[in-house]
């Protein structure tokens, strides 16, 4: 279509608008209403056990906590559903008005697409933390507020485990949505892999049920891009027995500077082949009594300690003793492993900025540029040196096991996962602006040996600023688009690195 002559200013304006809702690319219209009144109507009929907050209020504020505080939605109000029917009654409210909103499970997601919501609604789904777990069936039903920390007791105690993501705090629902990867991946699978069901809220305020037998195309969809469609409010998995006997052995390692090296040549030696059992995160990151940048890594392997060993044994090789060595109950191996620094990695409301990527491929050289261009970053902004680059070395056979086109998840032959995260104190704009630089460098680096042709990162490591490609993989859009525009037509659900409803 070709375009020509003059246009007066709001003829220019009409015409833009009429060429946007021609190509379907416009958002629903968001409207400005007055939320208090909306929200605090009796006719609203709310449950006793559900909660309005507004700016201001310490609930307000405890409802809209967020594990990272860099680029954060803002909102006008909060509201803390008590019931699933009363989630049902807030997705018809702000569908109905237009009101943009954000969904929170624990307030974890990072991406740096949950702020251009402005002025928003906050739908917290915290207080729904039922576990329900049947020993019969070998399966464990959740509702939408319930963190992994919260499964790991009732699980064990059952005597059962599942695949959970590698800290203890994000709502396990959310990690399940974007796929799951965690240790036990070479083991069990992707988190996605051991969903059932789930009952989930459409855009347009239907409850349904999401499962292989109902709703299968949309069930493809939630194992990996779930944020797109709508609400889950309970989800169903299929649990394990603890794996022998529920004892997982856990070393831990911590390397001086002129050790790194070793330890990363002796990380290189696992490719394509690290034991299905045996998984680590491995940190840079700046030691404030010593002055140094060092190496921390903590490897567990499920299984008995003799195996473990021997698993590890290039670790060993590198000369330096472990820092500990201990056989630990899975439902405590979350808070135990690198002395409880799962605490620390959970503590909300932090200036948090990542550059995340996938890799299949095991690269001492990246590391050791990593390494050494970390030193210079804590000499140079001694306000980073909370900063660290996380990498998770994580098997794949189970998780490469199952069909590509199972799922709507993209990277089933990823083997690790590099987290660059970037940590100051507000205000600082230098070292701000130091991390953003030396992060998009990381995040190349690390893509020119990650094994991929392009850059790759799973839904829930991805920063932001990647293209949907790189996120959701070219294979898949064509369908979850479909979806999309099926499902979500009006994008409501629509600040998480929103998928497009057509695609190419």
């Amino acid at each position: 279509m070709a375009l020509s002559g003059r246009f007066p200013p709001l003829k220019w304006v009409s015409l833009l608008v009429w060429l946007l809702l021609w190509a379907g690319e416009i958002d629903a219209a968001r409207v400005r209403v007055d939320l208090r009144s909306l929200l605090t109507d009796p006719a609203r009929g709310w449950s006793v056990n559900t909660t309005v907050s507004f700016p201001g209020s310490p609930e307000f504020v405890e409802s809209t906590e967020r594990w990272t505080i860099f680029r954060p939605p803002t909102y006008r109000a909060s509201i803390r559903p008590g019931t699933e029917a009363d989630i049902v009654k807030v997705i018809k409210l702000v569908t109905s008005h237009n009101i943009p909103f954000l969904v929170r499970g624990a307030g974890h997601s990072y991406t740096t697409t949950i702020g251009d919501l402005r002025d928003g609604l906050n739908v917290d789904l915290s207080q729904l933390k039922s576990v329900e777990v049947d020993k019969t069936a070998q399966t464990v039903t959740i509702g939408p507020g319930v963190t992994m920390a919260d499964i790991f007791d009732p699980l064990y105690n059952a005597g059962f485990e599942l695949q959970t993501g590698s800290c203890s705090c994000p709502s396990l629902i959310g990690v399940t949505l974007g796929g799951g990867v965690g240790r036990l991946q070479g083991h069990h699978g992707l988190v996605i892999d051991a969903l059932v069901s789930a009952r989930m809220i459409t855009a347009q305020g239907k409850l349904i049920e999401v499962s292989r037998d109902s709703n299968p195309d949309l069930f493809w969809g939630i194992r990996g891009a779930g944020v797109n469609f709508g609400v889950v409010t309970s989800a169903t998995y299929k649990v394990q027995p603890l794996t022998d006997g529920g004892d997982v052995l856990n070393v831990e390692f911590i390397f001086p500077p002129n050790m790194s090296s070793a330890y990363f040549r002796a990380v290189e030696s696992y490719n394509d082949n690290l034991p299905s059992r045996l998984a680590s995160v491995t940190f840079i990151g700046y030691d404030a009594p010593t002055g140094e940048t060092r190496v921390s890594a903590g490897w567990t392997y499920f299984g008995p300690r003799e195996e473990g060993i021997e698993a590890l044994a290039p670790i060993f090789d590198v000369g330096v003793p472990a820092a500990s060595l201990s056989m630990i109950p899975w439902n405590k191996l979350q808070a135990s492993v690198g002395g409880g620094i799962d605490r620390l990695i959970c503590q909300g409301n932090t200036v948090r900025d990542l550059y995340s990527l996938n890799l299949k491929n095991y690269s001492a050289s990246t590391y050791e540029e990593t390494f050494a261009k970390l030193e210079k970053f804590y000499a140079d902004h001694p306000g980073g040196r909370n900063s660290v680059v996380s990498i998770e070395f994580f098997p794949n056979q189970a998780m490469a096991a199952v069909p590509l086109d199972e799922t709507a998840y993209p990277w089933r032959d990823s083997t690790a996962y590099v987290n660059p995260t970037f940590i100051w104190a507000e205000g600082d704009n230098a070292t701000k602006q130091a991390a953003g630089k030396l992060g998009r460098e990381l995040r190349e680096d690390f893509a020119a040996t990650s094994g991929y042709d392009a850059p790759t990162v799973l839904i829930n490591y991805a920063r932001g600023d990647e293209r949907l490609e790189q996120i959701y993989g070219r294979d898949k859009l064509p369908r979850l688009a479909n979806l999309k525009k099926t499902w979500d037509p009006k994008n409501f659900f629509s600040y998480n690195n929103r998928l497009p409803t057509r695609y190419p």
